[in-house]
């Protein structure tokens, strides 16, 4: 089963409320306002600040 992207489309952000990138390679969904990844398990994105990464200086934009 592949990641919804429909789901993709409405799903936020749940610190800021803006709008997330899907990082295939990774499977994860990306927050650039909050330099934050959220893992995407089973397709499902778990959503938890607690299980966020934060991003690293190279994955920023410049």
């Amino acid at each position: 089963m592949a990641l919804d992207y429909k789901l993709l489309e409405i799903v936020a952000c749940p610190i800021c409320k803006g709008k997330l990138n899907y990082d295939k390679e990774r499977s994860e969904l990306v927050c650039r306002a909050d330099k934050l990844a959220y893992p995407i398990e089973d397709d499902i994105p778990v959503l938890l600040e607690s299980r966020a990464r934060p991003l690293t200086a190279d994955e920023l934009p410049s």
